[in-house]
């Protein structure tokens, strides 16, 4: 069978990442230590900003919030708003880009779009635009720019990292089970959402995503043989034995949360086409969501 348009170009993103890295170190517009700045998106796009913001925090260089742009709060004062919008499109970024006030950057892949007047400064990654309606690729490249943004240095372990991610095997248990929960802590919580959001998308697949520390609170009731708990990033103490407990099948295996999520989008592949469905025509969804009046 010939591989989906989704599973082609989810194999390029390390080479789009190490020029992601190349692009951010002359970019303008890119948040600078000590900023109070705030990142937007719509649904792919909002994990995206709340990796991004977690990171940012983490790494001492201001507070940053991340917001789903239909929900992105009015009249509180931010030094710089970073909007990531693939189609660059979506209503509800353009929207917020058009409240004015702080200093914009637009991360986009499409220079031809509405998006390109609406910014203060625009990051075209063009190179890393997709046919697909399920996103992989331009996601991880926005983050990855982003990322280098913060810390040029780590770009390029990361895209080898991700290599070897595209060719580990899926251990068969995964791809068959019924249910997956994703977990992940500080700024690999946003990409435990946006694993989830794969699943869903391509596989039409029961799936969750939490904080790790608070899957104990309620969501560990679901765990049980045949069902799935992957960890981006070290799991809380003592949370593994409590997973095993359960019969789970459990992935941690620890390495860079980004990397990592390339396996969690094969299998989103895997399991779209294990259940016959095809993961480029994914139910209910279009390529952009663009709002009348």
């Amino acid at each position: 069978m010939k591989p989906s348009l989704t599973h082609r170009e989810l194999l390029t993103q390390p080479e789009s990442w190490r020029r992601a890295a190349h692009a951010a170190s002359s970019a303008t517009g890119l948040p600078v230590p000590g900023e109070r700045v705030a990142v937007t998106g719509c649904g792919t796009s909002w994990f995206m900003a709340q990796a991004y913001a977690a990171l940012r925090e983490a790494a001492g260089q201001g507070e940053t919030d991340a917001f789903a742009a239909s929900e992105f709060p009015r009249g509180r004062a931010y030094d710089r708003v970073v909007a990531i919008t693939r189609s660059g499109t979506t209503t509800e970024v353009l929207r917020v880009l058009a409240a004015g006030g702080a200093p914009t950057l637009a991360i986009t892949a499409d220079p031809k779009t509405p998006v390109m007047d609406a910014a203060t400064e625009v990051a075209v990654l063009d190179w890393a635009d997709e046919e697909s309606v399920v996103q992989t690729r331009f996601a991880t490249t926005a983050l990855a720019f982003l990322r280098a943004g913060l810390s040029p240095s780590g770009a390029a372990v990361v895209a080898d990292e991700a290599e070897r991610a595209l060719s580990a095997p899926l251990p068969s248990a995964v791809v068959e089970a019924e249910q997956w929960t994703f977990l992940g802590a500080g700024w690999a919580y946003g990409l435990a959402q946006e694993a989830a959001l794969k699943m869903r998308e391509a596989a039409g697949a029961w799936t969750e995503a939490y904080p790790a520390m608070e899957y104990r609170h309620g969501p560990v009731a679901i765990a049980g043989p045949g069902r799935v708990v992957w960890s981006f990033g070290p799991l809380p103490e003592g949370l593994a034995g409590e997973v095993a407990a359960t019969g789970a099948t459990l992935v941690a295996d620890g390495g860079d949360p980004m990397a990592d999520l390339v396996r969690a989008q094969r299998l989103a592949v895997a399991v779209a086409e294990s259940r016959g469905l095809n993961p480029d025509a994914p139910r209910h969804l279009t390529r952009s969501v663009v709002l009348s009046g």
